[in-house]
């Protein structure tokens, strides 16, 4: 069950309760007149079953409530309730497999910000993939996949383009391409001041039997990279998140960068064209995943939603 909290003005009120008290996926609603003094308004709470939930914040959004009101989605850890279950079994589907477009575009929003703390993990990232790939050391890689955080533009630009959102893709767009620049215009000085003091050569960076994966890709890099983008999409959309993990050490997203980044620092120049190979592969591979992905999931649980409504209607 996932937790609506509005804040309702006074004109929309009526048609807001009645909206939730008459379907059959929402339950526990209270009405608290005056309960928002700043800005004025009502409090009006609900819960309403996962599965069902796209259909009635679409109808409050058609009500303008995003811009005359305001509208809080959250999901409790815990919630005893028959009328709750009830609820939920008049939902389309499994909990587990709902999809709340809200929420799931308000967090690739959130989490695709060319911050600092991106910066910092993607360019941590980098350097580790870097030393791994110096030293020849899988376990380095597979260290820095889980630490870069790049999967998050990724999957915004996926739902830029299934939703569609264009409104998201510049920045999904200057966050991905513009923190791999940033992470490499910092790790390269550091890799060619390590070159310059003795701890790195260019026969370590252009070596490494267990690494060459990174500098030659084939056809395999492309298939991995869709089967990671179609997990990695379903564990973002649906309420299961502990599959991202494996999207980060599936992908050589990451390990791509911090090659490059090693390449230009100690001037290994003939790797960097099948490093950068490597990434237009992966990240080729992943956008065109993901977006299907999203597609086919959007268009499956439109018909659902629009099938349940309809025998609810007809009964």
């Amino acid at each position: 069950m996932l937790h609506l909290q509005l804040r309702v003005p006074a004109a929309l009120t009526d048609q807001v309760v009645q909206l939730l008290c008459d379907d059959e996926t929402v339950t526990n609603v209270a009405v608290v007149e005056g309960g928002y003094a700043k800005p004025l308004g009502t409090l009006v709470v609900a819960d309403v079953a996962r599965e069902g939930a796209n259909p009635v914040v679409a109808a409050l959004r058609e009500l303008d409530l995003h811009h005359e009101g305001s509208i809080m989605i959250s999901e409790p850890d815990t919630l005893l309730s028959d009328a709750a279950e009830e609820a939920e079994k008049a939902a389309p589907g499994i909990p587990d497999d709902g999809i709340v477009w809200d929420v799931v575009e308000n967090r690739v929003r959130k989490e695709s910000v060319l911050s600092w703390a991106f910066l910092s993990f993607l360019t941590l990232a980098t350097l580790i993939a870097g030393a791994g790939r110096l030293l020849d050391q899988p376990i380095l890689i597979i260290g820095a996949m889980v630490v870069g955080p790049e999967f998050s533009p990724v999957a915004a630009i996926c739902l830029a383009l299934a939703r569609p959102r264009p409104s998201i893709l510049p920045g999904a767009l200057t966050t991905l391409f513009g923190g791999f620049a940033i992470a490499v215009a910092v790790s390269a000085p550091l890799w060619f001041g390590a070159h310059a003091v003795g701890l790195a050569t260019k026969a370590d960076a252009a070596t490494g039997p267990q690494t060459d994966f990174i500098v030659q890709p084939d056809i395999w890099s492309f298939l991995i990279a869709l089967l990671a983008g179609v997990a990695g999409v379903l564990a973002l959309t649906t309420s299961k998140s502990g599959p991202l993990v494996g999207v980060f050490i599936s992908v050589t997203t990451v390990p791509a960068v911090g090659t490059l980044a090693l390449c230009i620092g100690v001037g290994v120049w003939a790797e960097i064209p099948g490093a950068l190979a490597q990434l237009g592969v992966n990240l080729l591979g992943l956008v065109l995943a993901g977006t299907v992905t999203l597609l086919v999931q959007r268009t499956v649980w439109a018909r659902i939603n629009g099938s349940s409504r309809l025998a609810g209607f007809r009964s």
